[in-house]
């Protein structure tokens, strides 16, 4: 194939992408005429250049399409969804044709006349009918590629982006825009290999320099550490695309879904421009499309279903994507029926997967989880779509060999939300190394909690105590089903009353992993696990340490299926607590003890902190006045609490304390980090001193309690907007905040406590109406706008609609306060709208509310 046909192919595939989102824009709103020139220009570009390479086949249907459209153009045809529909059929005759042309470099062979025939009778203005079956879009997507053990040099095996990629370069000139290249796949899975093998011998030397500290080496080393770091996330970006290329095709599927189903189906894409490898992106593009199928099909109901139920015509599927830590957040939620309780704990009995005594025993959680089960499917009939029973378990499959884990919530009647929790990326992972047995494993940081050291009773530390033989850890009054590395792997064990446990989180499960050793953090090179070893699902795979040891990677998914582990946290809290609620003012907190400026220790919730860093004074810099440090490939601002700071010189070490939210970063600079402990954080108003809401008694000394916005806002104006200066009341009415961002809540809480108020958070609408459902009473309710399942407006309207808190004070917190969206609040029933985060216009806010009755 020669190059010119290549990067056709490669731009039709570009444009065939842009053309379903397009066609499907034009089908809602018919008089939009950027969108229908946008189409008009793509179908003319793909017919013009198939004329110039000898394409005729290709170029018949493309220009029967282009005919249609360019009578939609010029106002002579009014554009109706069967048009659109021919002309979606259309392309995938193109598409079909196109594939051909990859595999063979030459046209397939092929009849088009139906097609053609159809698209010139709908140009001369003739009924459009339903296409013939054989030119119908199938919604099948392509076969999912082997999710088994990955090769970080392998091919692309998706023939779509593999003949090249793009990158962006920038004109020396300086007045022109942006320029592209395109660069084989092929060199940058290459490019990525060497720099893996680079990552190994930096390591190798670092262990080197380590071992026979040679102060010669020290600083040529510390700076091939940098470049190398450098380097590695560059040719990281190179890999890494929007995740919105994997939902390319969704707006289409969906369109077409609602067609064949008769249903009226909007599709909500947020967080489309979140990155993660490529190869991770290719990966979860056959399970999120099955998802989504899924939710359409399954979840939402018919619109007479829907308007029965109170709920409006058109169901909503909304995707959401966005960066937590190091792995990617993916949310597939609907607003439909929810998923059957009664119907799958039916279906599990029926299938044998469980008794009716172990039935009576279990959660709503653990028995909606089911629907993972192989060949498990409520549908009450096969469909095209589904109903065989193949799907949610291969999706959790696939998700689970590359790291990921799947989690869901559900209400009947209210809809459904799928949770994928995947790693930014397969070749480069930070890990920790640890030891059990005497063996050496790299545990992936990405599951792990925290690490607890045991020990006697006598040494104060935590102790794993025994129930029925088995191992537990009492932590933070619970108990932690424990599981020891060393046993598992029939490996000599270490005694249990020294050592460590690695807490994780797999999905919805939180146990530990009993260990010898913990050395140290590093960033490992991911090998593919060895042929003879894939049967063993504790490891994930394998890599080499600096001093030269290749050593396994756990797979914690892998050890607590290994394990048994069947004590979920979660659902053990859910079981004993009448709601899901996320915290309270009243409650214990973890809070995190730092010393820093004058007076005594200092404190925060831990809630709030992302990290704590040890960063090395060199790494510090000045932007302007301000203290900045390169961190995780953005320039993150330090501010110090103390007023005389000064960055340290060379190698000394600044602990700072890391808050981030979303794209956001803050440095917090202190003295010393002290402890972390949970207290029922009952703060007394202070002095008024900036910076501080007030103190409290925490390990029977006097604290001050950090008003962390205060600090955010020395950061920059973007956190949030307004001021910070607090106001305090005397009387504790009873508050619930309605808060999707854990972040946020812990930022809230606190302060409307300080400021006299008895506070209860939840992490949504759903959890909040389950509250008012168990009739827990409020004096007022203040509750953010923009929430997945169910946003703040529809949250107030339901509110309003009738119940208990029908007459409560409700007050609206939000990032988007103009008059336009003030009005919306008010009109859905907000009493008051406040910026986020004016806490003092907040707290004024909440004193005017409670004291007049609520508007008319």
């Amino acid at each position: 194939m020669d190059d010119l046909l290549a990067d056709f192919l490669t731009e039709t595939h570009e444009g065939l992408v842009a053309l379903d989102s397009a066609l499907v824009r034009l089908e809602r709103a018919p008089d939009d005429q950027p969108t229908l020139s946008e189409v008009f220009r793509l179908v003319h570009t793909i017919k013009g250049t198939c004329g110039f390479l000898g394409l005729p086949r290709l170029e018949a249907v493309a220009h029967a399409a282009e005919n249609v459209l360019g009578r939609y153009r010029d106002g002579t045809l009014a554009v109706t969804a069967g048009g659109i529909t021919l002309i979606l059929s259309a392309l995938d005759r193109v598409k079909a044709i196109v594939a051909g042309i990859e595999a063979s470099g030459t046209e397939p062979a092929g009849d088009d006349a139906a097609l053609i025939g159809a698209l010139d009778a709908a140009a001369e203005g003739q009924a459009v009918e339903p296409p013939p079956a054989d030119i119908r879009h199938a919604l099948d997507s392509p076969p999912a590629t082997e999710a088994g053990a990955i090769d970080v040099a392998r091919p692309d095996p998706a023939p779509v982006e593999a003949p090249s990629a793009e990158m962006a370069t920038t004109d020396l000139a300086g007045g022109a825009a942006p320029q592209t290249i395109r660069v084989s796949v092929d060199v940058l899975e290459n490019l990525m290999t060497l720099v893996s093998e680079l990552v190994l011998t930096r390591n190798q030397l670092l262990q080197l320099a380590r071992a026979h500290q040679s102060d010669a080496f020290a600083v040529p080393l510390q700076r091939l550490s940098h470049i190398t770091s450098d380097l590695q996330e560059g040719v990281m970006k190179t890999r890494m695309q929007p995740i919105g290329n994997a939902w390319a095709k969704l707006p289409r599927l969906v369109r077409d879904l609602a067609h064949e189903l008769g249903k009226k189906i909007e599709l909500d894409m947020r967080g489309a421009q979140t990155e993660l490898d490529r190869q991770v992106l290719e990966l979860i593009r056959d399970p999120l499309t099955h998802m989504v199928r899924n939710s359409g099909d399954h979840g939402l109901e018919a619109p007479a279903d829907r308007r029965a139920a109170g709920k409006p015509e058109t169901g909503r599927i909304v995707l959401n994507a966005y960066h937590e830590g190091g792995h990617i957040i993916i949310e597939v939620g609907d607003d439909g029926r929810g998923l059957p309780v009664d119907r799958i704990r039916a279906k599990a009995l029926g299938n044998g997967l469980t008794t009716e005594a172990d039935l009576a025993q279990m959660s709503e959680r653990e028995i909606l989880r089911f629907i993972f089960a192989p060949g498990f499917s409520t549908a009450q009939q096969v469909t095209a779509v589904s109903g065989r029973g193949v799907g949610m378990d291969v999706v959790k499959t696939n998700i689970e060999k590359i790291g990921g884990t799947v989690e869901l919530t559900s209400r009947e009647g209210r809809g459904t939300t799928f949770t994928i929790k995947i790693p930014l990326t397969l070749a480069i992972a930070s890990a920790l190394i640890v030891e059990a047995g005497g063996e050496r494993f790299a545990l992936p940081q990405i599951g792990v909690v925290e690490l607890v050291r045991v020990g006697a009773a006598q040494d104060g530390a935590p102790r794993i105590e025994r129930i029925k033989d088995a191992p537990v850890l009492r932590l933070r009054d619970r108990l932690l089903p424990l599981v020891s590395l060393a046993g598992l792997l029939r490996l000599p064990p270490a005694a249990e009353d020294a050592g460590f446990v690695a807490v994780m989180q797999v999905g919805g499960q939180v146990f530990g992993i009993i260990l010898d050793r913990v050395f140290d953090t590093e960033e490992i090179v991911v090998k593919p696990v060895a042929p003879i070893l894939r049967h063993i699902t504790m490891f994930s795979g394998n890599t080499i340490l600096g001093d030269g040891s290749v050593i396994m990677i756990l797979d914690p998914n892998g050890i607590a299926r290994a394990a048994g582990v069947g004590l979920d946290t979660a659902v053990e809290e859910e079981r004993r607590a009448p709601a899901a609620i996320g915290m309270r003012s009243n409650a214990q907190t973890a809070l995190l003890l730092f010393r820093a400026g004058d007076g005594g220790p200092k404190a925060v919730p831990l809630g709030l902190v992302a990290r704590l860093e040890d960063i090395p004074g060199d790494r510090i810099e000045m932007s302007g006045l301000t203290p900045v440090v390169q961190y995780r490939g953005a320039l993150m601002p330090i501010v110090p609490v103390s007023a005389g700071w000064v960055a340290p010189d060379g190698e000394a070490r600044q602990p700072v304390l890391v808050f981030t939210e979303n794209d956001r970063a803050m440095g917090l600079a202190v003295e010393e980090i002290l402890d972390v402990l949970d207290e029922a954080l009952e703060i007394q108003p202070g002095t008024g001193r900036p910076g501080f809401i007030g103190s409290a008694v925490i390990a029977g000394r006097v604290t001050e309690v950090i008003d962390t916005a205060y600090w955010l806002a020395r950061a920059g104006d973007d956190w949030f907007r307004g001021g910070v200066a607090a106001r305090r009341d005397a009387v504790r009415p009873r508050l619930l905040l309605v808060e999707d961002s854990a972040f946020f809540r812990h930022l809230v809480v606190p302060a409307l406590s300080a400021g006299g108020y008895e506070v209860t958070a939840v992490d949504g609408p759903v959890a909040a109406l389950r509250l008012r459902e168990e009739g827990v009473p409020f004096d007022a309710i203040v509750s953010d706008i923009e929430m997945p399942d169910m946003d703040g407006i529809a949250f107030a309207q339901a509110l309003r609609a009738g119940g208990t808190w029908s007459e409560a004070p409700l007050i609206a917190l939000s990032s988007r306060a103009e008059p336009a969206d003030v009005a919306r609040g008010r009109e859905a029933g907000f009493t008051d709208y406040v910026a986020k985060y004016d806490r003092e216009a907040l707290l004024q806010s909440l004193a005017d509310c409670l004291s007049a009755p609520l508007a008319a």
